[in-house]
């Protein structure tokens, strides 16, 4: 299984992943017509897209949707609230219910807790690799712990440094207020105490997602992810503006 971050941030967030018989995307949140350029950069046609997962419907995960599907046709996957959401744009779809099989990919789903009408956590899997999937979350029920540990790669948000937030002048407080609760954004040191109870021994991996441009820096990300890790595990901090390299799980 291999992956690449297209886009991540407060602007877009899209992330291709692909096995051996099968490809699809987490979000479009930029347009069109910037991911299509992004797959054709990793040689991929866009319409070997064989699915695309919702992990929620603000507008910096789906912009790019409608056009895309107009022109691909691609099924989409998403909750029955997502899709009352989205049902005009949307006529390929699946309803998630429970776990699903697209050729050989298996993706379960866990709910997150976000300020939208519904929203998602995803765990992939082929050939007994694992990758999770998480962001836009206040924080990580306990009851999913269990079932997130000890994956082979995850891919969570960071979203701010706590303390750039709250001495933004820039940021009202009730906006404020918004990103750090429970329907809000992971912390730097939310995502780093989370990985600290999931990591495990076959964790290689951690990739960074929807970090801020207005209150945190990838230095700042990274150095507090790395005091909660092993040093054999890769971190990779994702761009708003610049895809990651083409990472295998």
């Amino acid at each position: 299984m291999k992956f690449s971050v297209l886009a991540s941030g407060s602007k877009g967030n899209s992330t291709f992943i692909e096995t051996n018989e099968t490809k699809v995307l987490i979000d479009l949140g930029m347009s069109s017509l910037y991911i299509e350029k992004k797959l054709f950069c990793l040689g991929i046609n866009p319409s070997e897209i064989n699915a695309i997962f919702i992990t929620h419907t603000h507008v910096d995960h789906i912009a790019g949707l409608k056009v895309f599907l107009k022109k691909y046709k691609t099924k989409v996957y998403l909750t029955n609230k997502m899709y009352e959401e989205l049902k005009d744009i949307v006529n390929n779809y699946c309803i998630i219910n429970e776990d699903v099989s697209i050729n050989d990919l298996e993706v379960k789903t866990f709910k997150t807790s976000h300020d939208a009408s519904d929203s998602l956590g995803f765990i992939l899997e082929n050939n007994n690799q694992e990758l999770v999937y998480i962001t836009d979350t206040g924080y990580i029920n306990s009851k999913n712990h269990e079932l997130l540990k000890n994956k082979d790669c995850y891919i969570i948000e960071s979203n701010h440094d706590v303390s750039m937030l709250m001495n933004n002048p820039h940021y009202p407080h009730h906006i404020k207020i918004r990103i750090l609760s429970d329907k809000g954004h992971l912390s730097n040191i939310d995502s780093a105490n989370y990985m600290n109870i999931f990591f495990g021994e076959k964790t290689k991996q951690v990739v960074l997602i929807h970090l801020s441009e207005n209150n945190n820096t990838k230095e700042l990300a990274y150095s507090t992810m790395r005091d909660k890790l092993n040093e054999n595990i890769k971190i990779t901090i994702s761009s708003q503006d610049e895809e990651t390299e083409l990472l295998e799980v």
